[in-house]
């Protein structure tokens, strides 16, 4: 499959946009409405891929229309993720309609079967969608590439990145330092603020799809619960603003100033900016959060130099990744150096080894490690630092790299609000795969792989306080759910009479 980068005349950045594929309908004048698949990017505000759709329905005065493909439990999604993600959804789709004008479906099956089928149902004339570097929306988009008519063009608009992925770099990168000048020699062209966006000039013909969000969340929520929801993050565009500018606790106006002395303490989880669920969801732009983060680097700029690198450059660096790395996500996709060490080792005797079950019920010998876990699990999101840890323990703990990787990832994707994303992946395969790293001094088991210990993280912070504020935690939030769950009860019982 090959791509161009669009040559056509938009209100979005040409680098931007790749043209998968070029349809006959926008060249010969036969054109009907632009439909914006939806995928990575859930927001309104502040979406080149939005912008763009826009852009184009107005150049041909055609309507443009939003469309969303539920999977079912994409990558093992359970409750948690899918139900924050269906409750911004919720959100975009009255701002949507109210603000814009704009119609938002919701589909749910196959996306290679539901999208074409809208396409040819609207005589849609172009297909515009959103990035992701996972392989399986890769597929999704090669095969609706074949389906859907010769007439139609898609082009594929990365509005997730500040530097598009493929304006950043054409190769796969070594590491942070390798990819760094690259995107920051770039940051002037693409770090620009968004332009207002009004509505299409015209209108689709019937405007309110029915959607019965309250059926759909909740059958969603019952099927998952065996990850139920966390409350410490309320899903949506506006619940992100707040996080990031908010006037009580926002982390720009009110935060940021802890950010460079604590956010490599577990102790104090209230010193990080706290976006990563909006950012992965794309409920916000990190765009917009470096913009916000320029305006106050007077104030603070060790945090702020801080923060943009972790927001564009680690993350750019991890969709890079995935994008030229097929194999993201299993030992193969390893330096040659990190894979030929674990090899080596991979025989090599463990004090203790655990089943993915008993790592997962967190019953390991080490009080810190089975604390990051429970953390992870009734939290929806460990600390970073403790992340690390906790994949290398992993490592350590398992029959062989690629067992311990593949019950790194499994445990993350199923219970970090957050999984599925190439930071999640490039985090693993890290602490693990010795990605994006170098070569240490050899050891039994890690070979060349940095180790990390029990002995090393008491050094950094209050290993004890930790497993007591975990603790404390789990007990909280066991008692919610008891309490959510006699609450339904009752109120079934009052239905039932």
């Amino acid at each position: 499959m090959s791509f161009q980068t669009s040559t056509h005349s938009t209100a979005v950045q040409s680098g931007r946009i790749r043209v998968l594929k070029e349809g006959s309908k926008l060249s010969d004048g036969n054109v009907g409405p632009v439909v914006y698949w939806m995928l990575r990017d859930q927001r309104s505000k502040d979406n080149w891929a939005l912008i763009h759709a826009v852009d184009q329905a107005n150049k041909t005065n055609v309507p443009v229309a939003v469309a969303f493909n539920l999977f079912d439990q994409f990558l093992g999604a359970k409750a948690r993720q899918l139900g924050f993600m269906l409750k911004g959804l919720r959100q975009l789709h009255g701002d949507l309609e109210q603000n814009l004008r704009i119609p938002f479906f919701l589909f749910q099956g196959e996306a290679i079967e539901t999208i074409p089928s809208f396409i040819k149902e609207c005589n849609a004339s172009l297909l515009v969608t959103d990035f992701s570097p996972l392989r399986e929306i890769k597929r999704f988009k090669e095969e609706i590439c074949k389906r859907v008519s010769d007439e139609v063009s898609i082009h594929e608009v990365d509005s997730h990145n500040i530097v598009p992925v493929w304006e950043a770099s054409p190769k796969l990168e070594y590491s942070a330092k390798t990819i760094r000048g690259k995107i920051t020699k770039l940051l002037p062209q693409y770090l620009i603020d968004f332009p207002e966006l009004a509505p299409p000039l015209v209108k689709w013909p019937a405007m309110n799809p029915l959607i019965e969000w309250e059926d759909i969340i909740t059958r969603v929520i019952r099927e998952g619960a065996e990850v139920p929801e966390v409350d410490w993050c309320e899903p949506g565009e506006c619940a992100a603003m707040e996080v990031l500018m908010g006037s009580g606790n926002g982390f720009l106006t009110k935060r940021l100033k802890s950010y460079s002395a604590d956010r490599n303490n577990p102790l104090k989880p209230k010193a990080l900016s706290g976006l990563s669920p909006y950012l992965h969801f794309g409920q916000i732009a990190a765009q917009r959060c470096a913009i916000e983060a320029k305006k106050v680097r007077n104030i603070c700029p060790q945090a702020v130099d801080t923060f943009l690198e972790e927001l564009i450059v680690r993350r750019e660096l991890a969709d890079n990744f995935c994008f030229y790395q097929p194999h993201y996500d299993s030992l193969e996709g390893a330096w040659e150096w990190a894979r030929k060490t674990l090899k080596d080792h991979a025989s090599d005797k463990r004090e203790h080894t655990y089943t993915r079950e008993q790592l997962e019920k967190a019953q390991t010998a080490d009080p810190l490690w089975n604390a990051s876990q429970l953390d992870m699990v009734h939290n929806g999101k460990m600390h970073g630092f403790m992340r690390m840890y906790w994949a290398k323990k992993i490592l350590e703990w398992t029959s062989g790299p690629e067992e311990g990787l593949a019950i790194a990832i499994y445990l993350n994707d199923k219970y970090e609000i957050d999984g599925r994303d190439p930071n999640g992946y490039v985090g693993c395969m890290w602490s693990i795969c010795g990605l994006h790293d170098q070569g240490w001094k050899e050891r039994p088991i890690f070979g060349k792989i940095r180790y990390m210990n029990y002995a090393g993280c008491k050094r950094k912070f209050d290993v004890d306080g930790y497993i007591t504020y975990v603790k404390r935690l789990v007990g909280d939030n066991i008692k919610k759910r008891k309490a959510g769950i006699l609450m339904m009860s009752g109120k079934h019982k009052e239905i039932r009479v």
